[in-house]
């Protein structure tokens, strides 16, 4: 049984813009509190993958994956925060420091400064001291969200993996970057980019990254040229037929940028929960059933 608690972690910046409302995803025992609903953990501890979330994407829109990972024994946090996007405008977002993505400061520290506060927060509740085991670490995410993780994940050593969907590190020429510029991931441990064909959002943005003058895609050029080789254990799955908001679920055409995406000729959700799932046990519970299923999947590149 999964079941789910709500919490909250001051994430720094100005009231009311410096909280994010987490929602925590936990194997469960069967025997709950009728009146309240509480239901204590079963088993663990369990390694935390923390999901970070695309712009003005809200983190109902990954219960289905968070769901999916606690079920496979790991204690899954998606949040909300509202704060300030770009040009004074706010919005939800996983937060991020614009003077860390710079020529000059990048790679000095995280881009996304949220993720120690919802770490340490986690430790707080009382309810899963003893179930979650904060030394076994995954981030992940979707578009903007996937970056962050891309540009953070070195500066926690307890990180042990990261995925991310329809994300890169090629950077906006707004931060001062010469066009078509691909930064490197600042990660220490394995990573898992995956992206669909039909990915109208990054297609549409070409021209914050400076991006016409070169073919390739931001995704494959991030796995091309921001990543170092590490023995065949950084992916990269392309899904024919996905969209960029082909992890979402439901797609909210009120909020974000789903105008731009290209139509889905393919549902790549089932797929992606198994090489996802695959992937993080492999890397965070050395699951050798896991590193099978892994070396069995047809077309993935490797590094």
């Amino acid at each position: 049984m999964i079941r789910s608690l709500w919490w909250a972690a001051k994430t720094g910046g100005e009231a009311p813009f410096d909280t994010a409302h987490l929602k925590v995803h936990y194997p469960a025992a069967p025997d709950g509190d009728r009146l309240t609903g509480v239901f204590r953990p079963e088993g663990g501890p369990y390694p935390v993958v923390l999901l970070l979330s695309g712009i003005n994407v809200g983190q109902d829109a990954y219960r289905w994956l968070a769901v999916g990972i606690a079920a496979a024994g790991f204690v899954c946090v998606t949040f909300d925060r509202v704060g300030e996007l770009f040009g004074g405008e706010y919005g939800l977002t996983p937060g991020v420091d614009l003077d860390a993505a710079r020529p000059g400061t990048y790679g000095s520290r995280p881009t996304c400064p949220a993720i120690p506060s919802i770490l340490a927060a986690l430790a707080e509740i009382d309810l899963l001291k003893g179930a979650i085991d904060l030394d076994r670490v995954a981030l992940g995410g979707h578009s903007a969200g996937g970056s962050l993780a891309l540009q953070s994940a070195r500066h926690f050593p307890e990180v042990k993996a990261v995925f991310a969907y329809g994300a890169h590190t090629m950077v906006a020429t707004m931060l001062g970057w010469p066009a078509g510029t691909v930064v490197p991931a600042q990660v220490d441990c394995p990573v898992l980019l995956t992206v669909g064909t039909r990915d109208g959002v990054i297609m549409s943005s070409s021209d914050r990254y400076g991006q016409e003058a070169h073919p390739a895609d931001p995704v494959t050029r991030t796995f091309d040229e921001a990543l170092t080789d590490r023995d065949g254990s950084h992916l990269l799955a392309v899904f024919e037929g996905a969209n960029h908001f082909g992890v979402a679920d439901p797609v909210d055409p009120t909020a974000a940028r789903a105008f731009l995406d290209l139509p889905a000729t393919a549902e790549p959700r089932p797929a992606l929960a198994q090489l996802v799932i695959a992937f993080l046990r492999t890397h965070l519970h050395g699951d050798t059933q896991a590193r099978a299923v892994l070396d069995g999947l047809p077309g993935l590149r490797r590094r």
